[in-house]
């Protein structure tokens, strides 16, 4: 397998960026909205280096929608869509003339098509117990019916020591190929090794390269690092949502895997949860009868549509860290309805040449909930990248040395304050700030020659 991970590998020399649907459209983006993102993403994103467009779970699912809705009022669809050999197809309701329009416009614009696919095998095919493609078995002889997603209900887990499993992960990836689809986040796998190496050898066996990444975190565990690292992307996170807990979750997702470093194998803090959020969770339908407080957590995501509820130092130090952290960049909220800062947030050079310089920064200080993180320049001894986070809920005010930051330190050195703000007073050997709550003041530093 060490082949095949250098061939993947190869496909992500530097960090993905990219856009997702499920912040903004749960499980239930359809073929319009989609369409929608895609031409903003082409305008406003592409430019900046984003190229994955990425369309998240419930595009098989046979949805029943409401009169005058666009989206559904239920977590999850009561049918699915399957081709005759068990593999999911979209959805009549929401892509009526499949993917291809939306795959095909994708590639018109210069972009790579992204596809949510589930571990395991649909119940469906197993309760027909349908044929697996190009071989004498069939689902129920594959499909471990003990096996189940505690959050996803549409799937059965494989039995990888049953003949015909991994042929029906060959025919899967195989078809998604044909399609052309260019980067499966494959999800509720990280807590099975072996369903990982199948999906692998299923893209090897597939003759296009697509850029695999493996989710959720919340199963992610270091001592399987060698078998994640087969993939491109790793999710060390839980969803991460607009919120301060979650931030904090991923300072220490952040510092947790640190030591896990390798080219073309990127360690995921989940999407960006700025601009438009849970679009298809609308206000009104805390009013519609089909719904009850008690159902709300039943559905995907997190609230009820909203813009992001980071302030703008939170929004700061997301970024921030996510550039430091070499995390791979995906938008989550909605484009055509993102505001302004996000879109200035998401596009600023400095913080993309930092996130692409491909580097992890690791901690260098922390002291009463100031924590400084920093990356040095791929091929450069003093040349780089820090940020000063103020991790606790009220404005502080810093007084740092060079020295104390592991930055070198003779007189020559040259800080930018990449956001401009916080302000900076520095003489030459000392950094004096005031740092907002839960803030950052982010630096570009070059050493004396």
């Amino acid at each position: 397998m060490e082949t095949i991970a250098r061939k993947q590998h190869a496909l992500t020399p530097t960090p993905p960026m990219g856009w997702n649907s499920f912040d903004c459209y749960g499980c239930a983006a359809s073929e319009q909205v989609l369409l929608e993102n895609l031409e903003v993403m082409a305008e406003r994103l592409k430019n900046a280096g984003y190229n994955y467009f990425v369309v998240d779970n419930g595009w098989f699912a046979e949805y029943e929608i409401e009169p005058g809705h666009r989206f559904p009022t239920a977590k999850h669809a009561l049918d699915v869509r399957i081709d005759e050999y068990g593999r999911y197809l979209p959805s009549h309701c929401y892509f009526p003339k499949g993917l291809q329009p939306l795959i095909d416009r994708t590639h018109e614009l210069g972009l790579k098509f992204g596809i949510h696919i589930m571990r395991g095998i649909s119940r469906k095919a197993v309760e027909e117990n349908l044929p697996i493609f190009g071989t004498p078995y069939r689902a129920a002889d594959i499909a471990n019916t003990a096996d189940t997603c505690v959050w996803c209900h549409y799937n059965y887990g494989i039995d990888m020591d049953k003949p015909g499993s991994q042929e029906f992960y060959n025919a899967w990836i195989g078809q998604l190929a044909d399609w052309g689809v260019d980067f499966i986040k494959a999800d509720d796998i990280t807590g099975f090794p072996r369903e990982i190496e199948a999906i692998v050898k299923a893209i090897e066996k597939c003759g296009r390269d697509i850029v695999l990444s493996l989710s959720p975190g919340g199963q992610t565990v270091l001592e399987q690092i060698d078998t994640y690292s087969l993939a491109n992307m790793l999710r060390t996170t839980k969803d991460v949502w607009d919120n301060q807990r979650d931030i904090d979750r991923a300072f220490d997702k952040w510092l947790e895997f640190n030591d896990v470093r390798q080219e073309g194998f990127w360690l995921d803090m989940d999407m960006i949860p700025f601009g438009h959020l849970s679009v298809w969770r609308p206000e009104e339908k805390q009013q519609a009868e089909s719904i009850v407080s008690s159902q709300e957590e039943l559905f995907s995501g997190k609230g009820r549509e909203r813009m992001s509820g980071l302030n703008r130092s939170q929004m700061l130090t997301f970024i921030t860290m996510r550039a430091l952290a070499a995390s791979p960049l995906f938008m989550g909220g909605a484009l055509p309805t993102t505001d302004e800062f996000s879109f200035e947030l998401l596009t600023n050079p400095d913080m993309i040449a930092c996130n692409q310089n491909g580097v992890m920064g690791t901690r260098v200080y922390h002291n009463e909930g100031i924590e400084a993180w920093s990356t040095r320049k791929k091929e450069s001894l003093n040349e780089g990248w820090i940020g000063i986070f103020n991790r606790t809920g009220e404005m502080k005010s810093v007084e740092i040395t060079l020295q104390e930051l592991s930055l070198p330190h003779a007189p020559g050195t040259l800080l930018r304050n990449i956001w401009e703000e916080p302000a900076m007073n520095y003489d030459g050997t000392q950094i004096e700030t005031q740092i907002d709550a839960n803030g950052v003041l982010y630096i570009h530093f070059i050493g004396e020659k």
